[in-house]
């Protein structure tokens, strides 16, 4: 939701930029006219359109990276916990508790952000998620190993949870900045600049409005994509669950 606000404005920020720029050309008194003053404004464009060019494709690159860096993270973390439960299981049946209790956590999780897709952002913290998992740390610490094959099945799952509670820290503190807001406000100052510019240089007719709103449109969708992929959890470019799933079916067997 919050994506589609951002880009309805960043939309009509634009094209009222491109509209006043219009506007003006009828205000401005002959001896300011835009037609002495063609060339410096279209240097200033081109330099403008360049430099919004180059910020809005990196902003775009780093959001995708970072949304493609979740799903590596992902798919890292559910082989590691595939792993502990491998060791888990050399354990014996004293840790099928702690085995059931991992699965039903992936099963929730799943639940809650791919299929109801009501995961509270809150939950994603790094505090949430070093409370969240404290049960079932506590619970593989509190393995009573009887034989030199369980400390060894112990330690190895001990071993591997950490890896696993690292790689979902670091997923956590990676979401709280998907992307610079500071930047993508540069960003859309830059657009309705601009527009405005292009507004200066243009006649005023139906079909120059049709072109302004089309690429206020575009602009908009830009937009969109940066916030959209800096929400890989609950925006449209969700990432994959396939790791997860793959993860609960090879768990417990």
């Amino acid at each position: 939701m919050e994506s589609v606000i951002i880009t309805l404005i960043v939309v009509v920020l634009t094209f009222v930029a491109g509209y006043a720029g219009l506007k003006i050309q009828d205000w401005l008194v002959e001896h300011n006219s835009v037609a002495q003053s063609r060339d410096m404004i279209g240097s200033v464009l081109g330099l403008l359109t360049l430099l919004l060019a180059l910020v809005l494709g990196t902003l775009i690159g780093n959001t995708y990276y970072f949304s493609t860096a979740q799903q590596s993270n992902l798919q890292s973390m559910m082989s590691t916990l595939i792993l502990a439960d491998k060791s888990l299981s050399e354990f014996g049946p004293e840790a099928k508790p702690v085995r059931d209790g991992m699965k039903a956590g992936l099963e929730r999780t799943y639940e809650e952000v791919w299929i109801k897709g009501t995961l509270d952002p809150d939950k994603m913290t790094a505090g949430a998620t070093l409370t969240g998992l404290a049960p079932l740390e506590k619970a593989i610490d509190g393995l009573d190993a009887k034989t030199p094959a369980q400390t060894a099945a112990k330690a190895a799952a001990q071993g591997k949870f950490q890896a696993f509670l690292g790689t979902r820290l670091l997923m956590a503190l990676q979401l709280a900045v998907p992307f610079s807001k500071a930047l993508l406000g540069i960003v859309i100052i830059w657009a309705a600049l601009l527009f405005f510019g292009y507004g200066l240089l243009s006649k005023h007719n139906s079909t120059t409005l049709v072109a302004l709103g089309f690429g206020s449109i575009c602009v908009g969708f830009a937009v969109f994509i940066i916030v959209e992929l800096g929400e890989p959890y609950s925006g449209l470019f969700r990432i994959s669950p396939a790791a997860l799933t793959q993860a609960i079916d090879a768990m417990d067997r």
